[in-house]
């Protein structure tokens, strides 16, 4: 069972949730994820389309233990530039509601110095929860 945490008062948040509270089922994480392909190259250089790898690859990792897009609670983005993702919001939104539809977790986003693969524009990485009954 999953329960959406929004504190009495508290303005609602656009494109996450605040927190989210589950109860059974079995926990997926899924490792951080770049926007190359499941081969390995890079067909992306922006960041939107290497979001959009990104994205697809957290949930070909997902459905490999039985989940869907509506089963992640938690996601951490780790991006290389902030000014990059401002830009790209709009076309970042459109993709996500393409792979995710209106499915908001719990989300950081993360300005770091630099990720190990040297091409990579962001890293994401997960946390699901499958219901009981599909697990």
């Amino acid at each position: 069972m999953r329960r959406l945490l929004q504190p009495p008062g508290w303005a609602r948040p656009r494109g996450y949730a605040n927190g989210i509270a589950v109860r059974g089922g079995t926990t997926v994480y899924v490792a951080g994820q770049v926007g190359w392909t499941a081969d390995g190259r890079w067909e992306a250089r922006d960041f939107a389309g290497q979001f959009r790898q990104a994205l697809a690859n957290v949930l070909a990792v997902l459905a490999e233990a039985g989940g869907r897009p509506e089963h992640v609670v938690r996601m951490n983005w780790f991006v290389l530039d902030r000014a990059e993702y401002l830009a790209a919001r709009n076309e970042l939104g459109a993709i996500w509601r393409e792979k995710m539809g209106r499915n908001y977790p719990a989300m950081s986003v993360v300005e770091v110095s630099g990720l190990v693969e040297p091409e990579a524009r962001l890293e994401i990485e997960a946390t699901a929860v499958i219901p009981e009954e599909i697990a």
